[in-house]
């Protein structure tokens, strides 16, 4: 059974997934596809919007949100995640990288990395030059990222991917993929998980 992560770096939830992804992978003996799609494109695609839009004005969700996350990050033990101040981030720059280093060596460097500097030691990522220095103080290869990121293929690439995704019925992220079952959020692991496993039998 084909298993993927469609993830955007803009999505805090995508990153605390991120986070616990691999002891889900350790106790499934098999490792998770990560696609790199374009939030930003899956919500007009889609007519959605952030959480952050949708529970402007409504009384008390915002703040049962809150409690949920916190929740998650006690039941995994997760400490390093901190709310970016620059919240909402344009990441197409971001993801376009993310297309061209899955093609490398460093592919999972370049991930962790930047989802590094978005959650847990938060940076305004979609500023060229902040962007650049995080890849620096991470030991990446900053120029060959951004010449790669530039590239017609990389991001026809992207563009391809989040189509594709919002074809087989993605509205956001985080969103998993286990075969054709999707599950969206970060409270769906568990389901997610069972799916796998209930496939095996």
């Amino acid at each position: 059974m084909e298993l993927e992560f469609h993830y955007d770096f803009g999505s805090p939830n995508a990153y605390l997934s991120h986070l616990v992804l691999p002891q889900l992978e350790a106790r499934i003996g098999q490792a998770i596809t990560y696609v790199p799609i374009l939030l930003g494109g899956v919500f007009k695609a889609t007519n959605n919007v952030s959480p952050g839009v949708s529970m402007q004005g409504i009384l008390n969700k915002p703040e049962y949100a809150q409690i949920e996350t916190e929740r998650f990050l006690r039941a995994h033990q997760i400490t390093a995640y901190e709310r970016n101040p620059d919240f909402p981030i344009n990441t197409l720059m971001l993801m376009r990288g993310a297309v061209f280093a899955q093609g490398q060596a460093y592919c999972f460097d370049y991930i962790n990395a930047v989802y590094h500097h978005m959650w847990a030691v938060p940076k305004k990522m979609d500023e060229p030059e902040v962007f650049h220095a995080a890849l620096m103080e991470s030991g990446l290869p900053a120029d060959e990222i951004f010449d790669g990121a530039s590239l017609p293929d990389i991001k026809s690439g992207l563009i391809a991917n989040t189509e594709r995704s919002v074809a087989r019925g993605n509205f956001g992220s985080p969103t998993f993929f286990a075969g054709d079952a999707m599950f969206f959020g970060k409270d769906k692991l568990a389901d997610f998980e069972a799916e796998i496993l209930a496939g095996r039998t």
